[in-house]
């Protein structure tokens, strides 16, 4: 123990405490034989605090300067660090060996298996032991990343760190908070025809299907995904999905930037983004070429009205390879609608939940298309201006014969189907023949809740007493669209509508009649 403790001029045996060698300073080092049997007269102590407690003091007065006496104080305490920290590492290694001698699977079979894990699973388990660690650390564990979570805590070091850790073994990404909405596949799942709200077979509510507004801000910024293009997009160059969710600080440049990085990418889903449809669609079709599945959810429903025909066009051109299509939220005509669904080839699932304008116009003739005759999915659940007689024509076709593989229908809406002439005027038991295409179509899942007759009685009877003034006719007309069901965002974009302001169709393209788009050409 003396070998490593200062000296005093008491002590001529001891070095001075300036001979003391530094942390981290392997230039010259103290004869091994010298450290062992110190550390083994150490070790072998009975009861070492008292008995190196007591030797400590004894040096301290036989020491003489006060300077002398801090130093010596410092460097115990470095000496007692360097042992404990020592001993902690080689209780790591000998737990390691442990592990590794019965562990039963080799490393490179420890790897497929954490390759198959969760990204947070895989946390989990890199944080048992070393030999965890070091195989989690491989990279393809990491071709399957998913760092969504209920509460915003990821932020841009984290995804980094994980993109470069998979490199070109990356093949999906999932970013950003939960969706607080349903999946196709959850509401594919449910089968059954029902007079009632179907999202009580889903235990949903209709707000759990938004996207989060008013929550806790993501923490990510528009930056997160510059990791996909280092290195020469050695990540993005294969990556197959991306799907981001509730990105607040996310705008169009940046995920320009990240898609460009993307040319193989096949599934996109984008929920809650603050970019205009039309910016997210333009990127698509300018860097995907060869995504077969696009899902957008509008941040605020029934405000992105920025799509345009031509960028639909641009779409069919650029992306002709898309399969699913999902654009919910939006403000979409039957023109735009016809052109995607005309264009888009190889579609059989569709999605156009809560987009506004859609009146069902372009249901006619649609399976005597190149590619109506496709399509298995098509949702169009929510859609306020959806019109009662044009459900009925395409159930109609159904039963022709029209449409012979399609699989799932939806066409329930929490404010009834609209009036032909009045969309104000809602149809809440529609003359549609549902019970007909239910036995001529056996294998079609056919889902059409609409809120029961009841809950609007008190409501048109309080309008008809009261019908003989112009304030009862304007109430009455605001209460026709149930406002138990009706949220805020609905409300604002009815008053537009009732005011004449709505831009329907592109000032560029010609009023569509749900027959006239066959000459319509994509290059």
């Amino acid at each position: 123990m003396e070998a490593l403790l200062p000296s005093s001029s008491s002590f001529p045996k001891r070095p001075c405490s300036g001979e003391i060698l530094p942390v981290g300073d392997t230039s010259v080092l103290p004869n091994p034989d010298t450290i062992d049997a110190s550390l083994v007269s150490l070790l072998a102590l009975r009861d070492p605090s008292v008995s190196i407690d007591l030797s400590i003091q004894r040096i301290l007065d036989f020491t003489a300067p006060e300077l002398e006496k801090e130093k010596l104080i410092e460097n115990a305490m470095r000496v007692a660090s360097a042992v404990h920290e020592a001993a902690m590492r080689s209780s790591r290694r000998r737990a390691s060996i442990h592990n590794a001698a019965s562990w039963p699977l080799p490393s490179d079979l420890t790897v497929k298996v954490f390759s198959i894990l969760d990204t947070r699973s895989l946390c989990y388990a890199a944080a048992a032991c070393s030999m965890f660690s070091k195989c989690a650390g491989d990279p393809l564990c990491y071709c399957n990343i998913d760092l969504t979570a209920k509460d915003p805590k990821i932020n841009n070091t984290v995804v980094s760190t994980m993109i470069q850790r998979a490199g070109k073994n990356l093949q999906s990404l999932k970013l950003g908070i939960w969706p607080n909405t349903a999946t196709n596949e959850d509401v594919i799942r449910c089968t059954s025809y029902s007079s009632r709200n179907s999202m009580e077979l889903l235990g949903l509510s209709w707000t759990e299907r938004r996207p989060r507004q008013g929550k806790e801000p993501c923490i990510l910024t528009r930056s997160c995904l510059l990791a996909l293009g280092a290195d020469g997009a050695a990540a993005g160059a294969l990556l197959r999905s991306l799907h981001l969710y509730n990105i607040d600080k996310m705008d169009g440049p940046g995920f320009s930037i990240a898609l460009s990085a993307c040319p193989s990418l096949l599934d996109l889903e984008v929920v809650g983004l603050r970019i205009e449809l039309r910016q997210i669609l333009d990127s698509v079709s300018t860097n995907c070429h060869s995504i077969e599945r696009l899902f957008v959810e509008s941040s605020e429903t029934g405000s992105d009205d920025s799509l345009k025909s031509p960028t639909c066009v641009d779409l069919v051109n650029g992306c002709p390879h898309i399969m699913s299509l999902t654009l919910r939220g939006f403000k979409l005509n039957d023109h735009k609608v016809r052109i995607l669904i005309k264009g888009l080839v190889n579609l059989k699932s569709v999605d156009f939940s809560t987009s506004y304008s859609i009146a069902g116009l372009f249901l006619r003739n649609l399976g005597n298309g190149s590619n109506g005759h496709l399509l298995e999915v098509l949702i169009l659940r929510d859609c306020l201006h959806l019109k009662e007689v044009e459900i009925a024509r395409f159930l109609s076709a159904l039963i022709s014969g029209d449409c012979k593989l399609l699989r799932y229908l939806d066409i329930s809406n929490k404010d009834g189907l609209s009036a032909e002439d009045d969309w104000n005027v809602r149809r809440y038991s529609p003359s549609i023949p549902l019970s007909r295409i239910l036995e001529e179509r056996p294998d079609l899942c056919l889902l059409a809740n609409f809120p029961p007759d009841e809950c609007c009685m008190d409501i048109e009877q309080t309008s008809d007493r009261e019908a003989g003034s112009d304030s009862s006719l304007q109430i009455e007309n605001n209460q026709l669209l149930s406002t138990d069901y009706l949220d805020s965002s609905d409300s604002s974009y009815g008053s537009i509508l009732a005011s004449g302001s709505e831009d329907a169709f592109d000032s560029n393209y010609a009023l569509y009649d749900g027959d006239s788009l066959d000459e319509l050409e994509f290059s």
